[in-house]
């Protein structure tokens, strides 16, 4: 049975009710709160294992209350909102969300995106090797094989490499990826990540112009999927 528990932080009853009834008969522990002021007293007095988090909250802006969670929550946070711009998606996960879907949404989805997430806090994100099917990442020796074969990578495409699996099912912005990979100064220079992404599709995926592993998410970023 599923133990995990589930904040859901949205003034729309309809919503609310239906992710109760999808959660609870998913075996998710779900609590509500309306309001930009509940969602947070209630994040901080009983810290959940996801939250769900809507943008356009009566009382504060969801951005706001995402910034506010992201100075002492690590665990993930899922943006759930009918703010669909581009310019809301890149906000929300540049300010630390693990993910984004707009509403209407799809329920196998959600769920599927939930526990991509709460993967991310159990022991494996900090394990010394990570097994993803055809690819194996170790980090004691900092070597990747795929299919068992010894794949060759050069240092920045293993930083690369090592950043996306470590973040396994979030989407990663242009603009984080620069900044861990380069630093701040670099943030702006898309094209030139998308070199390495290029190069390092070849050498780990079966087919690069259809990846498996390293997609992009259009506008956005790349979202790295580790079992196909």
């Amino acid at each position: 049975m599923n133990s995990s528990e589930i904040l859901i932080i949205d003034d729309e009853a309809q919503i609310r009710k239906l992710l109760e009834i999808t959660l609870q008969s998913n075996d998710f522990v779900v609590r509500e709160a309306t309001t930009a002021k509940e969602g947070l007293l209630a994040a901080a007095n009983h810290p959940p294992d996801l939250i769900i988090l809507d943008l356009g909250l009566p009382d504060e802006s969801g951005h706001e209350v995402l910034k506010k969670l992201r100075e002492w929550y690590s665990k993930p946070i899922l943006i759930l909102s009918v703010q669909n711009s581009e310019e809301d998606i890149v906000k929300a996960l540049d300010n630390g969300a693990n993910d984004y879907l707009t509403k209407p949404f799809r329920t196998g989805e959600l769920l599927a995106r939930m526990r991509s997430s709460l993967r991310k806090g159990d022991s494996e994100k900090d394990s010394p090797a990570l097994d993803f099917d055809d690819l194996q990442i170790d980090f004691t020796t900092r070597t990747v094989r795929k299919n068992n074969e010894l794949v060759k990578l050069t240092a920045t495409e293993y930083s690369l490499l090592i950043l996306f699996a470590k973040n396994e099912g979030r989407v990663l912005t242009y603009k984080y990826v620069l900044r861990e990979g380069w630093g701040p100064g670099q943030v702006n220079e898309s094209q030139y990540l998308r070199v390495y992404i290029a190069q390092l599709r070849k050498k780990i995926e079966d087919n690069p112009n259809r990846p498996l592993h390293l997609l992009t998410e259009s506008g956005v970023g790349y979202r790295f999927v580790g079992k196909k």
